[in-house]
């Protein structure tokens, strides 16, 4: 079985310790690409020396809302140094290592952290649908409690894949988004959340990926996540579409050789 991970983040603090393990179960498991996602200049540079290092591992480069970032790092949930630096640096940054990325992203918007902050998000963003424009490169969207106000700058743009990782927005959003023709990335937490599986009821085949979103979303209380477990999403989308496992994931893995 052929699996695939579009979203990681193998740069995180709590794989510091088993890196090459968490790899070698990865490539056990069957999985042939991870894709770890950059979330700022830290992140970026971390996630480029890791495609070094694995083969199986590539790189989207991108910029998370940043004072969002800030308020996750001060609580705790992702362990880096204070979330300060020059903006459109690190869009340059990213510009000028393009070909060593294979997307934009983890950007977007996240209102769930921070709720003054929305035009300084949404100008964030916007320039970085404009670099995936640029770089006609896919865009892996974050959207966290603002999935309508992403959809509404997406749907102005003219990016031509986006890839809405962990999409949380109502029902009528989901259908929007699908008829636009973007991507859905199905999480390991499939297994147990009731919203994603509507997605995947929703959702044809040939817009789905799957992720862990590693080391969150964990198919299994109280263990971390990591990119062998993707094959929980493989076995929960065969099910709710009545499908063979080697069937979706061999459709999953087409999907991502079509988009990036």
């Amino acid at each position: 079985m052929i699996l695939l991970d579009a979203h990681c983040h193998l740069d995180h603090y709590f794989f510091k310790d088993d890196l090459d393990q968490v790899i070698e179960n990865a490539r056990k498991a069957g999985v042939k690409v991870i894709i770890s996602s950059g979330i700022n200049p830290e992140s970026n540079r971390k996630v480029l020396a890791l495609t070094e290092k694995y083969d199986i591992v590539k790189a989207s480069l991108g910029i998370y809302p940043v004072d969002a970032l800030q308020k996750e790092i001060e609580a705790g949930e992702y362990p880096m140094k204070p979330n300060i630096f020059n903006v459109d640096e690190e869009i340059e940054f990213i510009r000028k290592n393009k070909d060593k990325c294979i997307a934009v992203g983890e950007s977007g918007l996240d209102f769930f952290w921070i709720k003054d902050k929305n035009t300084e998000q949404a100008e964030l963003f916007n320039k970085m649908i404009k670099l995936a424009e640029k770089l006609n490169k896919p865009l892996i969207v974050h959207s966290r409690k603002a999935e309508k106000e992403c959809l509404d700058m997406l749907e102005s743009s003219s990016v031509k894949k986006i890839i809405l990782h962990c999409f949380s927005g109502k029902k009528k959003l989901v259908i929007k988004a699908r008829d636009n023709g973007w991507f859905f990335t199905i999480p390991t937490n499939v297994v147990k959340s009731h919203q994603f599986q509507d997605m995947v009821k929703l959702v044809n085949l040939s817009q789905l990926l799957t992720e862990t979103d590693a080391p969150y979303l964990s198919p299994f209380k109280d263990k971390r996540n990591e990119p062998a477990f993707v094959k929980e999403s493989i076995k929960k989308i065969a099910e709710l579409k009545g499908m063979n496992e080697e069937e979706v994931a061999n459709n999953i893995y087409m999907n991502y050789q079509n988009i990036f």
